[in-house]
């Protein structure tokens, strides 16, 4: 073994320490955004590459590590991670945390209603002033009666560069009669919205201490909090009074009356999202119609493009038939478009009043049905469609498969007299079954989460009525979860994750019985 340079030796330490320094400053990021947990993991992660790395015990591991390490990243941190917030209340009105939420009502202020100023905005030269007057007295600015009392409460600020990105962060005001500054014409309302930006940057003292804010585009006034935080960790509101205190069940801090402040914060709820599934009836009606489509949904895809592909299959097949390259090639064509763009095609042509299918139906039938309004068709609309979709994939696996079954039993059973049903029933059926049940399984796990094809035909409409969780006749539990998640009002994203645990927990189960099968079909040609 060549020993290394010394220079050599003094670049390797000096990556490895660069990239550990690197590494303990992620894993604190990690810890300082408050996940604890995710940081000591990320802690051992980083470890063990270390470890793998720089350890000759562990040298048959570096060509694993960078794949284990990059499953479990990509992989097992998201499902973990999914599965967290399945245990949750986390949603829309649940997104902080319960200190950030308990921050944010304690870092609430609103313009004091008393002493309220309004401004103008002057030119001085190359700079501004701020011209501020009680609001309460700006209608009584023109009465000469009240003129002296008015000059006693207009404040004048010193020159501004407020076309500056950096204005000064505190500005001390002095009254009009102590400012040797000649008035000019205010700016109108269209060049002080040029400068709100550093206007909203600027506070303002007055001679007796009191710190004012922008507030609005004409005003500036004291800012008092809207909330104070008691001593058993309660908040009042200042201008009602009333008391709120943290419910950790609900996640929300609640009056005595039950009402609720938000935004609330985050808690674990344990079951509460699996059992909802089971328990509420504003979700179980629409949930259990839902999975229940989500699997006939899948099973009649699987069952119409197994019929129609092997159908195909074994009519191209036939080398009396002419011309079989280009019917398999233009019979393939479904499969080369993209999927999204035929699902849209077909989207026009189901349209019930402009669609080319119902011109056609019309004229031969006299009928236009409602495709996407009637749920029982838009099913039927969707396994069509769907159909369309997946018969070449499984066309071109039954071609393969029958090229592979030997032409001395197709001759046998010819001069045994059988015809072209007894030879698909008994040859060809039963010698791709075997190796086509685990693509008909995977195939029956990509369509029951096909989220493309709902999203972009139906959006999972017509939605059911007197629901309150927002749901389709159409949707499948992937376009279900989608819906709550990220669509509709009131987004939940704790319900979300558990209806996505489930569903991995189900394509999982066909997985298992996918290799499986794989498996025994595996001993059986052995």
């Amino acid at each position: 073994m060549v020993k290394p340079e010394p220079w050599q030796i003094a670049v390797k330490w000096g990556v490895t320490v660069l990239a550990a320094a690197a590494a303990l400053y992620l894993v604190f990021l990690i810890y300082q955004s408050g996940q604890p947990v995710w940081a000591v993991l990320a802690l051992g992660l980083f470890g063990l590459g270390f470890f793998v790395y720089l350890s000759n015990a562990a040298f048959a591991y570096r060509y694993l590590f960078p794949g284990l390490a990059g499953m479990a990243i990509f992989v097992a941190f998201p499902l973990l991670f999914t599965v967290q917030i399945g245990f949750t209340n986390y949603s829309s009105t649940n997104l902080l945390s319960f200190e950030r939420a308990t921050s944010y009502f304690l870092d609430q202020l609103a313009p004091s209603e008393g002493a309220i100023f309004t401004y103008t905005l002057h030119a001085d030269g190359s700079e501004f002033r701020l011209r501020l007057v009680p609001k309460h007295d700006e209608e009584d600015e023109q009465d000469e009666a009240k003129k002296k009392e008015l000059d006693a409460h207009t404040y004048v600020s010193p020159p501004l560069a407020l076309l500056r990105p950096d204005p000064p962060t505190e500005v001390k005001v002095v009254t009009v009669k102590e400012a040797s500054w000649q008035e000019s014409e205010p700016l109108p309302v269209s060049e002080i919205i040029k400068h709100r930006a550093v206007l909203g940057k600027i506070k303002v003292r007055l001679p007796d201490g009191t710190m004012l804010s922008y507030s609005g585009l004409r005003d500036f006034a004291p800012l008092e909090p809207v909330w104070r935080k008691n001593a058993d960790g309660s908040l009042i509101q200042v201008k009602s009074g009333e008391v709120y205190k943290a419910n950790q069940e609900t996640g929300f801090y609640e009056s005595a009356s039950g009402e609720r402040a938000l935004p609330g914060f985050k808690v674990g709820i344990g079951f509460g999202n699996y059992g909802r599934m089971l328990t509420d009836p504003n979700f179980r009606g629409p949930f259990f119609a839902i999975f229940t489509w989500t699997v006939v949904f899948a099973g009649m895809t699987v069952l119409l493009t197994l019929c129609v592909g092997c159908t195909l299959a074994v009519l191209l097949n036939w080398e009396a038939l002419s011309g079989r390259t280009i019917y398999r090639t233009l019979l393939f064509l479904p499969y080369a478009v993209p999927g999204f763009i035929s699902i849209l095609v077909f989207k026009g042509l189901f349209n019930q009043n402009f669609g080319e299918i119902n011109h056609i139906l019309n004229a031969v039938l006299g009928i236009k049905p409602a495709w996407f309004a009637d749920p029982t068709l838009a099913k039927v609309m969707i396994l069509i469609v769907n159909t369309w979709l997946g018969y070449p994939y499984i066309m071109v696996l039954c071609t393969g498969l029958i090229k592979a079954i030997p032409a001395d039993l197709y001759e046998a059973s010819a001069i045994a007299g059988a015809g072209p049903l007894v030879n698909f029933f008994k040859i060809t059926a039963p010698l791709i079954v075997k190796p086509l049940t685990p693509l008909l399984i995977a195939s029956f796990a990509f369509n029951f989460n096909n989220f493309v094809l709902i999203y972009l035909l139906t959006g999972g409409r017509p939605d059911f009525l007197n629901t309150k969780v927002p749901a389709g006749t159409t949707d499948i539990l992937v376009s279900y979860t989608y819906r709550i998640a990220f669509q509709d009002s009131g987004q939940n994203f704790g319900l979300a994750a558990a209806i996505s645990t489930v569903i991995f927990f189900l394509v999982a189960l066909l997985s298992i019985v996918n290799l499986r099968l794989a498996k025994v079909n595996k001993q059986e040609g052995r």
